[in-house]
């Protein structure tokens, strides 16, 4: 116990932005302490423990096994105390509770959308919305930091208890001027001869792309250039700098409009689901339970292509 009581969340703050930054002085200006200071908490967390909490790598600091294992301690018990702060706000405002609602960065386009309809349908309830990439997303589900997750492809750890809210649709989108548009049959050699736009690392668009690549290809090289957002993928496949596999809900207005355009071929589009889930060992709320049904009954209200509401 003496080793518990010893820790502090100054202590525990300062290893968590040092280990997620890499740097010692770019930490501590986001903590607005010293370098010293950052230096000190994490002296005296090691000191506790008889061991190396970090250790320097080429990119930086990087958490040891022991860092990671206290990390994650950490980071579940913020999550949960930072629920009980938003239940005592809601409660003063005389709200029956708060549900942190957490998309993928591909659902973006109309996740704002939905907590307009949500904040509508439930005046009660205070929605807050969380968006990152699917890696990002996992690790929220992980850590207890959001209730529920609208994502593709429910993750096999950790585990979760999904409901599918529809389609997913994803396809091969390039300029209007394109030359697969003027070909009556598009091949998979076709396809594996163009330059691809991916979005980045931990990214789910990335990973469904590259498994199609994969498959059609045999394991075969094809030439790629990686950015970090659909928007900036939609820009560069407009200029003409490539093609993309990305979701059609990403890129309905520019379908409509005429600005970029989808290209059929064999095993295209690639047809997932969209879910809405939460850990399987986490107890729903009776207000994230409300929202949970409400999302299930009416995906044509906010999943593009769907009803408008009046």
């Amino acid at each position: 116990m003496r080793r518990l009581n010893s820790i502090t969340f100054k202590q525990l703050r300062a290893l968590d932005a040092v280990c997620e930054i890499g740097a010692i002085s770019s930490a501590a200006e986001m903590l607005s302490l010293t370098p010293p200071a950052v230096h000190s908490q994490l002296r005296a967390l090691e000191e506790n423990f008889g061991c190396a909490l970090v250790s320097r790598t080429t990119g930086g600091f990087a958490p040891t096994e022991a860092g990671t294992a206290l990390l994650t301690a950490y980071r579940t018990t913020r999550a949960a105390l930072e629920r009980a702060v938003r239940q005592i706000d809601t409660l003063g405002k005389g709200l029956s509770g708060t549900v942190v609602l957490g998309v993928v960065s591909t659902a973006k386009y109309y996740a704002p959308r939905l907590v307009v309809l949500l904040r509508s349908a439930f005046p009660d309830i205070d929605v807050v919305l969380r968006i990152g990439n699917r890696a990002r997303i996992i690790q929220m589900i992980e850590t207890g930091d959001i209730d529920l997750v609208i994502m593709g492809r429910p993750p096999r750890q950790p585990a979760v208890e999904a409901r599918s809210i529809g389609d997913h649709p994803h396809l091969l989108v390039a300029p209007p001027n394109h030359p697969l548009t003027r070909l009556d049959r598009v091949t998979p050699d076709d396809i594996l001869s163009q330059h691809f736009v991916m979005r980045e690392e931990g990214s789910g668009t990335r990973i469904l792309t590259m498994r199609f690549l994969d498959e059609i290809g045999e394991g075969r090289e094809y030439a790629y250039t990686e950015m970090e957002s659909n928007e900036t993928i939609k820009q560069a496949v407009a200029a003409g700098l490539g093609v993309a596999i990305l979701s059609g809900h990403t890129v309905h207005e520019e379908l409509k409009s005429g600005r970029l355009v989808a290209i059929p071929a064999e095993r295209l589009p690639i047809l997932r689901h969209w879910f809405v889930l939460h850990g399987a060992d986490q107890e729903l709320s009776q207000p994230a339970t409300r929202v949970m049904d409400w999302i299930v009954a009416n995906p044509d209200r906010f999943l593009p292509g769907g009803a408008r509401v009046d």
